[in-house]
């Protein structure tokens, strides 16, 4: 009983989404010492679904492995590829799959419905009970998910928010730069070689707000929230930072196509017929991520390129860097590199 209760406080102590999945592995390894138990979840655009591996235990692994967040969708299995794991999404309930070694499969289930499943591998079957005791830890790690969505999303659109920005942004900025063949390398076999920061403003707002109201403003931001979610792709990190302002992460072979992904957002939003207001347009500025980079500069860089496109006729989509080759923003590398506190 002892180990439990160690489990479960470890569990929920925790605030970060990653070390969360990982902990639930290691937990159910710990108590049911299996062959495998892994947490599989469901991403990508409708018909288009598939398989991320979030962490993964073999009985003598050290340490989980998962596939990459930011990992090319053509790499991971189509939901129909597992029809097992399907199976236990469709129905909603245990799967148990008996043979030379008996594979349960257990819904991860969240405020919108089943989003991935539970895999544990072992030498025979679980009893009832143990059964029951998972699902009470499952129970749990859907409550502290839910705390955490609380804390790291904005409450109108379901964004994350600024608070979980710079912890992301921090992981990313480690990422050494890579190098000039790696980039070709990348771009030839479809993966993504750099990360990139957008960030987004609607244009006149404060007139919506003035001539509408704060609920119909209110209702513009949650509108476009939902246009972000349906250019960007699934592991594109979408944030609202506060007002009409929001940001996006990104990670993208290059220049060429960061330009390309925010242009379609660009022409998205310019095309969404919004109630009562109808239509709005956004000013887009973007950056690359260098690294050892501070959220504070990149967002900067970001935001002079937004003023650009704000002072020079809106609804359009800039880069920093492109500005300052063509020398239309001056090359401030000590701006915001250190954070003041």
């Amino acid at each position: 009983m002892s180990q439990i209760v160690d489990q479960l406080a470890e569990l929920t102590g925790l605030r970060d989404r990653d070390t969360l999945d990982v902990s639930l592995v290691s937990s159910i390894r710990d108590l049911l010492h299996p062959r495998s138990v892994a947490v599989h979840r469901v991403v990508g655009d409708s018909g288009d679904e598939r398989w991320l591996t979030r962490a993964h235990l073999g009985i003598d692994d050290v340490a989980a492995r998962a596939d990459s967040s930011w990992a090319d969708p053509r790499s991971l299995p189509l939901l129909a590829e597992r029809p097992q794991r399907l199976h236990c999404l469709q129905v909603a309930g245990e799967v148990q799959l008996d043979g030379e070694e008996t594979t349960l499969l257990l819904p991860l289930v969240s405020d919108t419905g089943v989003a991935g499943v539970v895999e544990i591998v072992t030498a025979r079957p679980l009893s009832e009970d143990v059964k029951r005791l998972l699902t009470g830890v499952l129970r749990i790690y859907r409550n502290v998910q839910g705390l955490l969505d609380y804390s790291e999303r904005d409450t109108l659109t379901g964004l994350l928010n600024r608070k979980s920005f710079d912890e992301t942004f921090y992981k990313v900025s480690a990422v050494p730069a890579p190098l000039k063949t790696e980039q070709r390398n990348d771009r030839r076999q479809g993966a993504p070689a750099t990360y990139w920061l957008g960030v987004v403003d609607i244009d006149h707002f404060k007139l919506v707000n003035d001539r509408f109201g704060h609920l119909i403003g209110d209702e513009v931001l949650l509108l476009l929230s939902r246009v972000m979610r349906s250019c960007f792709r699934f592991y594109d990190q979408l944030y609202r930072f506060g007002g009409e302002e929001f940001v996006v992460l990104l990670r993208c072979s290059g220049e060429d196509d960061a330009m390309a992904a925010l242009e379609r957002f660009r022409e998205a939003v310019g095309g969404y017929v919004f109630p009562q207001v109808e239509r709005i347009t956004v000013s887009v500025g973007f950056t690359d991520v260098r690294h050892g980079d501070s959220p504070n500069a990149a967002v900067e860089r970001a935001d002079r390129a937004v003023y650009f496109a704000k002072n020079h006729g809106r609804d359009q989509v800039r880069c920093h860097a492109a500005l300052v080759r063509d020398g239309l923003l001056e090359d401030d590398k000590k701006a915001g590199d250190i954070d003041l506190f």
